[in-house]
């Protein structure tokens, strides 16, 4: 598999194994030693970092065309491999992202300007893609997502098979999506949007914290497993799926599924009226939901399932569920919170204050969806730092230590 602990469709992808160390030395954004030279080269590589701190992207999208590629933000030094003013698009198959942290936010521009970034997402041509334990905020579009082509081919069967695909969301933070920022809608604080016909994937071990809704979203025809996720204060929305019949026009509408099993929502200080799973718009859906907590500040039960559409839509209930994906251990809800607090996110022995602050306000019930990352606080700016890779340190087919990494206090 592509590393010990890989889940889903896409666990045994190699990502860039057996390929070529290149060695980020730059934190600049272009050039000689940066990353976004490391991911433009083809052929299989594993991007190593001999440089921590802050990535300036400049208000650009970096985009990954080339296959056979693994991301190992596990190799920076302390204090890790963040990305701010911009985000990462994948456009390849076989890549395999971890432990980077992606923060979009509104790079100074001005409220509803346009300026619409998702930290991570997977586009059109995307397959057998991993992004696993990397923490994903203030984005102006979403935080974490899988988009494609709606309809590229001349079937449903097409459409799937040219959609992004084979998608395994693990272990990662996914929180404070801007919600009245620069999006050129206004309110857009989202955490994951799951496009049309995306198939086979796993969303799993995440925390969803602070995103007004997408926690995640299905569109039409969208099929995957959503399991064992903590999501802390969603504002109108957690779990949902929404076929818009506007965007499927001449087209004859799929059914789409969703797996939930093992799922906590717990609300907060944003969230508004709803149940755990929300359906929406026209498309009918297959739904398996099982052991999912869902939980009001007093701890009170909340609504299961509900819906804000008045359209003639079948969610219809699967007697049992589909076989889970590669890897996957599901643990009872009762298990999910304490899981997901120790285990999500960047670098869980080094977690930078951002995440901590999080972390910490979800354990305690604080916190709300934000307009800007200067509410709390802004970029994080900390000194550059260098450390020579030491490939004898380290599995390179799994890019696993083979020593303890250097950890930082818990938090208290």
């Amino acid at each position: 598999m592509a590393f010990p602990g890989a889940q889903g469709w896409a666990a045994h992808t190699p990502g860039g194994r057996g390929g070529r160390i290149l060695r980020v030395t730059t934190l600049a954004v272009d050039g000689p030693g940066s990353f976004a030279e490391a991911i433009a080269t083809r052929g299989p590589r594993i991007v190593v970092f001999e440089v921590g701190g802050v990535i300036d992207l400049q208000r650009r999208e970096l985009r990954i065309t080339e296959p056979y590629l693994t991301i190992a933000g596990q190799t920076a030094p302390q204090p890790g491999i963040s990305f701010i003013r911009g985000g990462l698009v994948v456009a390849a198959h076989d890549v395999v992202i971890r432990h980077i942290r992606v923060r979009p936010g509104e790079a100074g521009a001005a409220k509803m300007a346009g300026l619409d970034f998702d930290a991570i997402t997977t586009v059109r041509g995307a397959r057998d893609v991993i992004v696993d334990h990397c923490s994903l905020t203030w984005a102006t579009d979403e935080n974490l997502s899988a988009s494609s082509t709606r309809f590229l081919g001349e079937s449903e069967r097409e459409w799937m098979a040219n959609a992004s695909r084979r998608i395994t969301f693990s272990n990662n933070l996914i929180a404070e999506g801007l919600a009245n920022a620069t999006h050129a809608k206004g309110e857009h604080s989202k955490g994951s949007l799951i496009h049309d016909h995306v198939n086979d994937v796993l969303i799993v071990g995440n925390l969803y914290a602070h995103n007004y809704e997408r926690n995640p979203l299905f569109k039409g025809g969208a099929r995957g497993q959503v399991l064992n996720n903590l999501i802390y204060d969603p504002g109108q929305r957690a779990l949902h799926y929404n076929l818009i019949a506007e965007e499927w026009l001449g087209h004859p509408y799929s059914t789409g599924q969703m797996v939930a099993r093992g799922n906590v929502m717990r609300a907060g200080p944003s969230t508004q009226e709803l149940a755990l799973f929300m359906i929406g718009g026209s498309g009918d859906v297959e739904l398996f939901l099982e052991d999912n907590l869902a939980v009001d500040r007093l701890g009170r039960p909340l609504p299961q399932q509900g819906r804000y559409t008045t359209a003639p839509l079948k969610s219809e209930r699967m007697r049992q569920p589909p076989p889970l994906p590669f890897g996957v251990s599901l643990l009872p809800s009762a298990q999910v919170q304490d899981a997901v607090i120790a285990n999500a996110g960047a670098r869980p022995w080094d977690r930078d204050d951002v995440d901590r602050r999080i972390l910490a306000d979800t354990i305690e019930g604080r916190g709300r969806i934000i307009d800007s990352e200067n509410e709390v606080g802004g970029y994080p700016r900390p000194e550059p730092t260098r450390q020579i890779f030491v490939p004898g340190d380290w599995d390179l087919a799994t890019m696993e230590p083979l020593k303890p990494l250097p950890r930082r206090a818990p938090l208290k």
